[in-house]
């Protein structure tokens, strides 16, 4: 299974970026495997709109089938679930933390967005 998780950096050990579509990198792990690649976030993080959206067709293209984050707002909520991608939010702490959580069943997927659109 791929799990993307947001981060402000390109390691396990860097913080989880609470937002979905804004934030700064994508880690994109092969929990089959461990291995791990970073992706950059920066056309959607600065875009004036429609950043959500971007980002879930961005998960998608990565072959994310989970997405770790702390915050997803209704239209990249939608476009996730739209594309079969289940949506984990509440992360916190480093993107290693993260994942351990979700394996152990703290973090669970979402049944709907935790935000209004356009959250900071």
């Amino acid at each position: 299974m791929h799990i993307l998780v947001t981060s402000s950096g390109k390691t396990m050990e860097s913080p989880v970026d609470e937002r979905f579509g804004r934030a700064a990198h994508f880690i994109v792990v092969d929990d089959a495997t461990g291995a791990f690649e970073a992706h950059d976030n920066a056309q959607n993080m600065l875009a004036a709109q429609g950043a959500g959206i971007q980002a879930a067709e961005s998960a998608s293209r990565l072959g994310a089938e989970v997405v770790i984050t702390g915050h997803c707002g209704p239209k990249a909520f939608f476009a996730l679930r739209t594309a079969g991608i289940r949506i984990v939010v509440g992360a916190h702490g480093t993107v290693k933390e993260a994942l351990e959580g979700f394996r152990k069943g703290d973090l669970k997927p979402a049944d709907s967005a935790d935000v209004a659109g356009h959250w900071a």
